[in-house]
């Protein structure tokens, strides 16, 4: 079930999505509100959930979508009770969360009141235990790092830089860039921290490293209006890190590279391209293909990891994405709870215009594509379609690593969603790798 939880539900209206530290007293109203909202959802009495909907929610979220909703929660099992609410006050709004726990899961449901009473936000998650701090640096590390800001003013997101130590004239810099989903800087997934590995052994080895929280889960609130594209979801923040990147004390700003991850991976031709001055490009499990199709076949193959065998229910379940897929791609209108995941039909459409190899052809810049041969989410068929691209290219390397997994980590055990629940560090000779080809790139 750990990848259900996963995949369970995404954003679905404006509110930060961070978990309330403290109570604030006073606020037995809102819980009301909160719980009142939480018993109709759990009724199936959708027209009264909205009772006390805010007009922007009554015609973001009408009775279809938060039947969908419901429906994805079920997925988790039953209803086997809820903690005591927890109020905060964030952004002018008093937002309760309550942890709802459900016979395979524990699901975050947040709820963002306005200063008139009315349900402004509503977020179902699924519940996780507080991300551990990253590691503190070694006092004798050859980098140090610090806070560093992407963008200006409330829309800025938090970041971290790490900056090699007594470089003297400036220094080479990635930005790293994210997988899809809300990931924060270190692109945390169980007790792993990819992007805070490859950061810090890059900076080991004379190469600056910014990462930085994504926009979704940074502040999802700036998605409210439902507008989301994959390049507000990712383009658009990293080109203004590229640009911050540039211009950071100690840094050679014609030497800022790109390391995509994953989704990250797909869209740094286009981040290159929008930006005009970004000096190459790492790839780390790259799609080749539409997103559409590998969202099926990852689907298809996550249906027999644990049994090996297909059920009646996972087979519907596939059809009826494939059917979604279909229908987005013959055109017309498609209510939201009928796309996949019950994202924005515009988000989906965005994807189909991107063709990373095409895009990467455009750009021309040098690049150094790596894939884990062990990776169970981007796959052979896409390591292939980059290779077709550029085999004969000169600017272009390639690098497969037969032991690794989609976070370039060594695999233990079967493959599966659960692998990613081992504690583990992105492999050392990865980074090695991508640092060796960064300052030949610079050599030439």
């Amino acid at each position: 079930m750990r990848h259900l939880q996963s995949l369970l539900l995404m954003l679905l209206l404006c509110l930060p999505a961070a978990m309330p530290a403290m109570a604030v007293e006073g606020d037995a109203d809102a819980v009301a509100i909160a719980t009142r909202l939480l018993d109709h959802m759990q009724a199936g009495e959708y027209e009264a959930a909205t009772t006390d909907f805010s007009p922007q929610m009554k015609d973001a979220l009408g009775v279809d979508k938060l039947a969908a909703v419901q429906a994805q929660l079920a997925a988790a099992g039953a209803e086997t009770g809820r903690d005591e609410p927890v109020v905060s006050r964030q952004s002018g709004m008093t937002v309760v969360v309550v942890r709802i726990h459900r016979e395979h899961a524990d699901i975050d449901a947040t709820i963002a009141i306005d200063a008139e009473g009315k349900v402004a936000g509503l977020h179902y998650a699924p519940a996780a235990e507080p991300a551990a701090a990253a590691p503190a640096v070694d006092a004798d590390a050859a980098y140090v790092e610090s806070d560093f800001t992407v963008g200006s003013g409330e829309h800025a997101l938090p970041g971290t830089l790490a900056m090699p130590k007594d470089t003297g004239a400036g220094v080479p810099a990635v930005v790293l860039v994210h997988g899809s989903g809300p990931q924060d800087r270190d692109e945390s997934i169980g007790p792993n921290k990819p992007f805070m590995d490859i950061a810090r052994g890059l900076a080991a080895q004379g190469i600056a490293a910014l990462r930085y929280d994504k926009r979704s889960k940074a502040r999802p609130q700036d998605y409210a209006d439902g507008s989301v594209t994959i390049d507000s979801e990712t383009t658009n923040d990293a080109v203004f890190a590229v640009a911050a990147l540039r211009e950071a004390p100690g840094i050679d700003p014609s030497r800022v590279y790109v390391l995509g991850h994953s989704q990250g991976a797909m869209m740094a031709p286009r981040i290159a391209a929008r930006s005009g001055h970004v000096a190459g490009l790492v790839l780390l499990a790259a799609p080749a293909r539409p997103l559409l199709d590998i969202l099926v076949e990852q689907n298809i193959r996550l249906a027999v990891l644990d049994d090996a065998h297909t059920s009646d229910e996972e087979a519907a379940a596939i059809a009826k994405l494939k059917g979604q897929v279909a229908a987005i791609r013959a055109g017309g209108d498609i209510a939201d709870a009928d796309t996949p995941l019950h994202q924005p039909l515009a988000y989906w459409r965005s994807t189909e215009t991107v063709d990373p190899v095409a895009e990467a052809k455009a750009v021309g810049l040098p690049m150094l594509v790596l894939q884990g041969a062990q990776d169970i989410q981007v796959v052979d068929a896409d390591w292939q379609r980059w290779k077709a691209g550029f085999h004969d290219d000169p600017q272009v390397e390639f690098k497969l690593y037969p032991t690794l997994n989609h976070l370039g980590m060594a695999v233990e055990g079967e493959p599966g969603p659960s692998q990613y629940e081992q504690p583990g560090h992105v492999d050392p000779t990865l980074i090695a790798d991508v640092a060796e080809w960064i300052h030949a790139q610079d050599a030439r």
